[in-house]
């Protein structure tokens, strides 16, 4: 890009998942970028590898405070914010409600005003929950959700559901150019094993030796994204030149049932981990699907990476985390750990070949 040395981007939220793959494939393409995270859910290790990449710079920060001064001196000119800025999952966003609201909310006016005030174009990464438990199958952006505005997961639905009123207020004010994705379930490596998700959950039990835990009947449905293919899509949105403003999904339009990526895991782990059922969690959605028809159109956007090939990818990932995390155990929680995974001692227990 003839212009790639002139563009610095500030990724809030960028020591989380997507994230710093967001952080990667910008520096790939020789952009300048700012992380900035307060590392509740985000982690360092997901950085690492930039200790020594000259052109990203990491501040620890949180949006619900105002921009650090090095963001706001005059020296410091952004060209692109993206607001990723807010915990995900249902035991993290829910484990500290009020600020998972403020987040959305007092997090995302904190960036645009930061945006207009560097003249740079925002992206704000919302959600498929803002959808709710959906009545409309699959989910069209034209669609205005079916949420309940007091349960459990209302701190992150609502949130984000305000967060694009700000955002689409500050478009339509002409205080700056703004984007909106509306980002469905997306996995891959550096997931956290303790997010609670259905994948991450499915393979950390299963590498482990462990029954794999399904909430309710394992019939409800998700799409599952992988991480290379939804940084693709932001990236491409933020740059869109094209007359559309509104929101975005991206997802992948493949239905699967909960239960069937359950039994995929198994098979491309090559354990023998049964399935638990459990209750299904207040308000979580039955049916998860987005319709990417604007993608398609707007941005010649579409998922390429088939589910076996990302769950292999993951899975790998997440053996290779365990690997280390036994070397660093004491010898006897190694010993224990091996003898509940069945494992032979000196084998570690990963994917299956092919």
């Amino acid at each position: 890009m003839a212009y790639a040395n002139e563009n610095i981007a500030l990724v809030a939220g960028g020591a989380g998942f997507i994230g710093s793959h967001l952080t990667d494939a910008l520096l790939a393409r020789g952009w300048r970028v700012l992380g900035l995270d307060n590392f509740i859910t985000g982690r360092y290790e997901n950085l690492r590898h930039l200790e020594r990449e000259p052109r990203f710079d990491l501040i620890e920060a949180d949006v619900t405070d105002p921009p650090p001064a090095r963001l706001t001196r005059s020296g410091c000119r952004l060209s692109y914010v993206f607001n990723l800025a807010c915990a995900a999952s249902p035991p993290h966003y829910q484990a500290n409600p009020e600020h998972t609201l403020m987040t959305s909310v007092v997090g995302t006016h904190h960036l645009l005003a930061l945006a207009q005030a560097h003249a740079a174009r925002f992206l704000l990464a919302s959600t498929s929950e803002v959808y709710g438990d959906p009545q409309v199958h699959p989910q069209q952006e034209s669609y205005w959700g079916h949420v309940n505005p007091t349960g459990p997961r209302a701190c992150y639905d609502e949130g984000k559901r305000a967060a694009e009123t700000l955002t689409f207020d500050y478009f339509r004010a002409k205080r700056g150019d703004a984007r909106v994705a509306r980002i469905f379930n997306t996995y891959g490596p550096r997931m956290r094993a303790d997010d609670g998700r259905v994948v991450s959950n499915a393979i950390t039990q299963a590498l482990s030796g462990d029954d794999i835990t399904i909430y309710g009947s394992g019939d409800q449905t998700r799409s599952f994204c992988y991480v290379d293919d939804l940084v693709e899509g932001l990236i491409r949105l933020m740059l869109h030149e094209g007359d559309y403003r509104g929101a975005i999904n991206l997802g992948n339009p493949a239905e699967l049932k909960v239960k069937e990526l359950a039994e995929q895991v198994v098979r491309l782990t090559g354990t023998h981990s049964a399935i638990s059922y459990r209750p299904l969690p207040v308000d979580d959605p039955r049916r998860r699907r987005p319709d990417i028809s604007i993608a398609r159109k707007v941005l010649g956007w579409t998922p390429q990476v088939p589910l076996p090939v990302g769950l292999k990818r993951t899975i790998a990932h997440f053996a290779e985390v365990a690997a280390r995390e036994a070397a660093q155990l004491p010898l006897t929680k190694r010993r224990t750990r091996r003898e509940k995974s069945g494992a032979p001692a000196g084998e570690l227990r990963g994917p299956a070949a092919g």
